[in-house]
């Protein structure tokens, strides 16, 4: 597992139910014993995109193949959680270290405001 791949786990709700099976982005693993995964949630759901925040997967991007995921999808910036690798179901594919470049420093932008 690196940062830049996608995989499928039980993605937390907001209000700390059991999600139900989701891709999410590694966009981080945390130093030290326990190396836990920084993801944020990916959807479908294009309306739920936050213009100029989110960032939008399209059919017709030059990583998409290699993302392994099934369609337009919305990576959810604000929607982070820290996991215990275990939990991963799967690994799907990746983006490009350039895409993950863009939404590190969108992430740090938000954080920093």
């Amino acid at each position: 597992m690196k940062p830049g791949d996608i995989v499928l786990i039980r993605f937390p709700q907001a209000d700390m139910a059991a999600g139900k099976l989701r891709p999410a982005l590694v966009v981080a693993i945390a130093p030290g014993r326990h190396a836990d995964l920084l993801l944020t949630l990916i959807t479908s759901r294009a309306y739920q995109a936050i213009p100029e925040f989110d960032e939008i997967i399209e059919t017709s991007d030059d990583d998409y193949a290699d993302s392994g995921l099934k369609v337009r999808s919305v990576i959810r910036l604000a929607r982070l959680t820290s996991v215990d690798e275990s939990v991963v179901n799967a690994r799907l594919g990746n983006i490009s270290p350039r895409r993950l470049e863009q939404i590190r420093q969108r992430l740090i932008r938000w954080l920093q405001n």
